[in-house]
């Protein structure tokens, strides 16, 4: 399936479950859900937000609702691009889940994508977390003409982290 709307795009599995009702106050985000819970979402905020700062508000979140939460920094290579971010682990339910936090800065917004998934999930569903990621990337670039969001048309790399 292909999800269009709010200034969004990208892919995701047709058995997945869209949710847009984040979408408050000209801030465009979205949610897909799979049939067993996880899920993966973005929203756009506004440029110049800076991005470190969106992702220490969802870490300090996480923290004040799960007390034993293990993070880590981390990036994660998209289309020539660096997303960065979190790893995130935590106890829900006895059970152990993982949460990827990433932020990508363009010229037009600065966009939060969030993955989460119990672990046994998780191990089934990462590379389908990856594809919708590369999906909305690859959209960014295709509405810019094909230039990267972040790179100089003749750098070629991606930008600082």
């Amino acid at each position: 399936m292909n999800f269009d709307k709010l200034g969004l795009r990208f892919d995701y599995p047709d058995n997945w479950t869209v949710d847009i009702s984040d979408a408050q106050g000209g801030q465009a985000a979205v949610t897909v859900y799979s049939p067993e819970g996880g899920f993966w979402s973005v929203s756009a905020h506004a440029p110049g937000e800076p991005a470190s700062r969106l992702a220490d508000a969802v870490v300090a979140e996480m923290r004040e609702e799960y007390r034993e939460l293990d993070m880590e920094r981390a990036s994660d290579g998209v289309g020539g691009l660096t997303l960065s971010g979190y790893d995130l682990n935590f106890y829900c339910l006895d059970l152990t889940n993982t949460a990827a936090v990433r932020t990508l800065e363009t010229a037009a917004a600065t966009y939060l994508l969030l993955c989460q998934a119990e672990d046994r999930e998780w191990d089934r569903i990462a590379r389908v977390f990856s594809a919708i990621t590369e999906s909305f990337v690859r959209s960014l670039d295709r509405r810019r003409g094909g230039r990267q969001p972040g790179r100089s048309e003749d750098a070629g790399r991606s930008p600082p982290a």
